[in-house]
């Protein structure tokens, strides 16, 4: 380890401690206090950030490990494959054992991942390193399931939303916390950093958060056959499919970015590239407002709504050979959408199932992968023949195909609420 990432542990350490000193005043009764919902969304952001936080510095990596431009998006693609396996097969066990204990257990070895991608000098071994930590990134989705039955039901779509919201802040802050870092001490101290981050807060959740017991009764295979009966069950297919095309719109964008800012005219470095993703923190406001219209039961129509804004974005956004500004917009209308959805729909399954929470996040999460994947593995490739313009194009299809998911299946989740009312 270099010195300055050594100084960087040192000095990042003692605010850790100083923060989960503050969250722990307050948090010994039982539910969802303020300091619990505020660790939840830190939680979120920091776990979700280990899949993310390559993307602005791909071409770094690639001139460091000799990648060439069509092999960079196997970096991200392969966090989200890891990604998409413990989906399904570890956020379940959140229906079997103290949720508490999983958490912490999963950042820890999420911050083993980030270690081995921090010192790899072969290919092979930084994507192993982002294979296993993506594989328990998906402490994410056990942290909303828990957030979510510890809140009443009147404030489910409030606590989803400022979980969620930890959630954006961590996608898009990585991306400018990653340009800064790359700039100033290379890419190796991004992993650093969040390795450090993972360790500290798995010792805060062992601290704060109050224990989950379970029945013991419900055993593993159960628990899978019954996640893959939702996949049978009309709303919970017709929300994957709106996030499937989602996130595979939402990974073009993110995934590609870098590749025109860095290119004629613009010739942007590490950081300033990161700097876009300021603007994508309005997504933190859609997922807050989306909550907050969920909860008074227009989840649905927030759906709709946000979809159509999601095509109109990359109008804005496909201008990034010519014009920036016209960028900036597009990153704020596509992220408020995006997590405006995102939120919509898991208020609309958390309440239709919520005998079995981790389930039913996991399960829908696993459409959010495979959409993310097929967006940032598809984005270079197109870039690499068509430009930005092929890859504006694919991603207003994406978007597109997600309205028409929810246009023709619309009714399912009136339907739903309608019996969950008799």
């Amino acid at each position: 380890m270099t010195p300055p990432e050594e100084l960087l542990i040192e000095t990042i350490l003692p605010y850790l401690h100083f923060g989960c000193t503050l969250l722990l005043i307050g948090g010994g009764s039982v539910g969802l206090t303020s300091g619990r919902r505020t660790l939840f969304a830190v939680i979120c952001a920091v776990a979700v950030a280990t899949i993310y936080v390559a993307q602005p510095v791909l071409a770094q990596i690639g001139g460091d490990l000799g990648l060439s431009e069509a092999d960079l998006g196997w970096i991200v693609t392969t966090g989200q494959l890891g990604y998409l396996i413990g989906l399904a097969l570890l956020v379940p066990l959140g229906d079997m054992f103290d949720r508490r204990k999983l958490i912490a257990g999963h950042l820890l070895l999420a911050a083993v991942g980030m270690a081995l991608a921090a010192v790899a000098a072969q290919a092979w071994l930084l994507l192993a390193g982002v294979a296993l930590a993506g594989l328990f990134s998906v402490v994410v989705q056990t942290t909303v399931a828990f957030a979510a039955d510890l809140s009443m039901a009147g404030e489910r779509g409030r606590t989803l939303g400022a979980v969620t919201s930890g959630v954006v802040i961590g996608i898009l802050g990585a991306r400018l916390l990653a340009g800064g870092l790359a700039a100033l001490w290379g890419w190796r101290s991004i992993y650093v950093v969040l390795a450090v981050l993972l360790l500290a807060l798995s010792g805060c959740v062992l601290r704060l958060l109050p224990f989950d017991p379970r029945d013991g009764q419900t055993t593993y295979v159960a628990v899978l056959i019954s996640l893959r009966r939702l996949f049978r069950e009309r709303l919970f297919v017709s929300r994957g499919l709106i996030t499937f095309f989602l996130f595979a719109s939402f990974g073009t964008l993110w995934s590609g970015l870098a590749l025109p800012l860095a290119a004629e005219p613009w010739h942007l470095n590490t950081a300033q590239i990161g700097l876009f993703g300021i603007a994508g923190l309005a997504g933190a406001l859609g997922a807050f407002r989306a909550g907050q219209g969920a909860d008074a039961g227009r989840a649905n129509a927030i759906t709709g709504g946000a979809l159509a804004l999601l095509a109109a974005s990359w109008l804005a956004t496909g201008q990034a050979s010519w014009s920036l500004w016209p960028v900036v917009v597009g990153v704020i209308v596509l992220d408020f959408a995006v997590q405006a959805v995102h939120v919509s729909n898991q208020h609309l399954l958390t309440a239709a199932y919520s005998h079995r929470t981790s389930s039913v996040i996991g399960g829908y999460m696993i459409f959010y992968s495979f959409g993310s994947a097929v967006g940032a593995t598809s984005t270079t490739a197109v870039y690499s023949a068509a430009g930005w313009a092929g890859s504006s194009l694919l991603g207003a299809a994406f978007a597109l195909c997600a309205l028409l998911a929810w246009a023709v299946n619309r009714h399912a989740a009136a339907d739903t609420r309608r019996d969950a009312l008799v």
